[in-house]
């Protein structure tokens, strides 16, 4: 069921969006060859509650970490832990933020020292097929126009999308109706309406757009062909002319 939020509920959600924005910032200042991903993890746990919210990916259904960080060929759900990032990754970050029982979900995909051309193109053309996806939102307009903006693009620039994961409306969960595919025809899906709060994700690869789990765990979602793979997502409430980014810009 998909739920229309009220004044108070978007106030809870657009403060764990400003520290859910704030965490990234915080992060940003870390993320150089060297650092071990588990220091990553505590420096966003810490900073998210001292500012009084609850970094909640945490025990999310068991996963035991309060950010995901997913390296190269890692789509999604990265374990932090001792592995350090090194010069020519691609990092993606992601995590979601829970204030007063109202949660908040992004992520970005950061370069780490010098990287291909091709692989530039790539986190910088997820990021537009983010903001792409979101010029599409506005109350009346389908879910499908956002999954529509997205492929097209995404397809317009040579990369595949991957169909196995998707955004998501959220509020009091994490996920919650409707799902946000980054593919499909225009016109179709949910119709969205002023006062709803969803998750546009796109998640694109250099090569094709089959996914699989790792053979060490339950989590880590990589790309079967070890393509680079790149993530960007804000939570977003929408409003009658149009949406308000929820998780900064």
């Amino acid at each position: 069921m998909v739920s229309i939020k009220s004044k108070r509920e978007i106030d809870f959600m657009r403060y764990a969006g400003h520290i859910n924005y704030l965490t990234h910032e915080e992060l940003k200042k870390y993320i150089k060859p060297g650092i071990k991903t588990e220091e990553l993890d505590q420096i966003a746990h810490d900073f998210i509650i001292k500012n009084e919210c609850i970094p909640s990916c945490l025990g999310y259904e068991g996963f035991p970490k309060s950010i995901c960080i997913s390296i190269n060929d890692e789509v999604v759900h990265g374990i932090p832990g001792k592995r350090k990032i090194k010069n020519g990754d691609i990092v993606s970050i992601d995590f979601c933020v829970r204030y007063k029982g109202y949660e908040s979900d992004s992520a970005r995909t950061y370069i780490v020292g010098a990287v291909s051309e091709e692989v530039k193109s790539l986190v910088e053309n997820t990021q537009e097929a983010l903001k792409i996806g979101l010029s599409k939102v506005k109350s009346g307009a389908k879910i499908g126009d956002i999954s529509h903006a997205i492929e097209e693009f995404a397809h317009s620039k040579g990369l595949s999308v991957v169909e196995d994961l998707v955004g998501h409306g959220i509020g009091t969960d994490m996920h919650e109706d409707p799902e946000i595919p980054n593919y499909g025809p225009s016109g179709v899906g949910v119709t969205l309406k002023s006062g709803m709060t969803i998750a546009i994700e796109p998640m694109l690869t250099l090569g094709k757009k089959e996914v699989c789990l790792t053979d060490q765990d339950d989590w880590v979602i990589v790309t079967e062909d070890e393509s680079p793979s790149a993530h960007f997502e804000h939570t977003v409430l929408v409003t009658d002319d149009g949406y308000e980014i929820l998780t900064g810009e």
